[in-house]
């Protein structure tokens, strides 16, 4: 038994974070009916074709989940939505905002037909205030949430390589979504949750944000250096180059004495704190980006990890795919999908239950089925 098994979330969703959350919750063995446009559906299925043919996007977001298409700009597949969700736990959604309420699917609404409903809305800016309306992609709301303002070098801001924004609004909703489910364990009732990327977003940005409470500046960018610990990042070696990272002043003497070879240094009044290792790394990088360009890549990571320094590969995608701590803890799986069989990292349980791992849905795929389990027949000019 999996900790979500006989639980029915059905979701009319595209882009990532409101199918990041809905997979997730799949992962936990949920129930996932994903609702699509006739023309095309998820826009996510078009993004590229890498995975195999398939969107990158779609395969990471989408599996384990049922495709039903429904033209919800036809009142007869309105119904029959509305029909499927008196039979639901969760109702996800991240249509433009008010476009529920619209077609008759606000959480009011919905919950008088079914009390015990879980709605949840995912949106760029949240219900209310002066940026509702606003249109909201991941990297928009990136820069609206201030993480490209620390993220980059001081010449120039940069985004992080994944959909930052979007993740956190996925996960956010997810694990609000567990905590009304065990709400409604105790009361019987349902409820409706709020989800906003530039909230989530906000959340995640806590450090540089009291960083620079009251007027104070904000963390410099420095590339792929940790803008307030030093040492803290990338350094060349002989053939290659190796993270670093000191997180203390015991590490720092470790550091001093068995990787510098310089234990002086520990007690150098430039260096003897973390703010003065920071407030003097234009002196202090140059000794150690020195000692590591004298050692190759191997050399350095025995160093570093037999002083108990952290260290790091700066692995690629390909070096990510081969791990092998991820291949030496069982972590690799496969599921379908139209395409065929493909890779995925086991996702996290407990040690009692098997996650779900079923297949990418095609488009439509299960749209007969699912309209006949409910007593459904295809709508008639347009509606599925």
């Amino acid at each position: 038994m999996r900790p979500l098994d006989g639980v029915l979330v059905v979701s009319v969703e595209q882009a990532i974070a409101a199918p990041y959350c809905t997979r997730l919750l799949a992962d936990q063995g949920a129930r996932v009916i994903k609702v699509e446009r006739p023309d095309g559906g998820d826009f996510a299925r078009a993004y590229d074709k890498r995975a195999r043919g398939l969107s990158s996007h779609f395969v990471w977001t989408n599996r384990s989940k049922e495709s039903l298409v429904l033209d919800l700009k036809d009142e007869v597949a309105v119904e029959m939505l509305k029909a499927i969700l008196r039979q639901a736990d969760v109702f996800v959604q991240n249509l433009a905002p008010g476009a529920a309420a619209r077609l008759g699917l606000g959480p009011d609404e919905l919950r008088s037909a079914n009390p015990k409903l879980i709605t949840c809305a995912i949106s760029g800016y949240g219900n209310g205030g002066p940026d509702e309306r606003r249109k909201a992609y991941d990297l928009l709301v990136q820069a609206e949430a201030g993480i490209l303002s620390v993220t980059g070098t001081s010449e120039a801001v940069a985004k992080p390589g994944i959909p930052v924004a979007d993740i956190a609004a996925g996960i956010s909703a997810y694990n609000s979504m567990l905590a009304a489910l065990l709400l409604r364990a105790r009361t019987g009732k349902g409820d409706h949750i709020d989800v906003s990327m530039l909230e989530a977003t906000a959340e995640w940005l806590g450090f540089p944000m009291y960083y620079a409470i009251d007027g104070q500046g904000p963390p410099p960018r420095s590339g792929a250096r940790h803008a307030t610990i030093c040492p803290y990042g990338p350094y060349e070696t002989s053939d290659g180059t190796v993270f670093l990272g000191i997180q203390n002043e015991r590490e720092w003497r470790l550091f001093a004495s068995d990787v510098l070879g310089d234990a002086a240094l520990a007690d150098d009044p430039r260096f003897d704190t973390g703010e003065r290792r920071t407030a003097h790394r234009d002196e202090l990088e140059p000794l150690v980006a020195s000692a590591m360009k004298a050692l190759s890549t191997d050399e350095a990571l025995a160093r570093l990890e037999s002083a108990g320094i952290g260290t790091a590969r700066v692995n690629d995608m390909a070096g990510l795919w081969a791990h092998a701590q991820l291949a030496a803890r069982d972590r690799w799986r496969e599921f379908g999908s139209p395409a065929g069989q493909l890779p995925g990292l086991r996702p996290v349980t407990g040690e009692g239950w098997e996650p779900r791992l079923d297949p990418v849905p095609a488009l439509g795929e299960h749209t007969e089925a699912i309209l006949a389990e409910f007593g459904l027949a295809p709508a008639e000019g347009g509606g599925q």
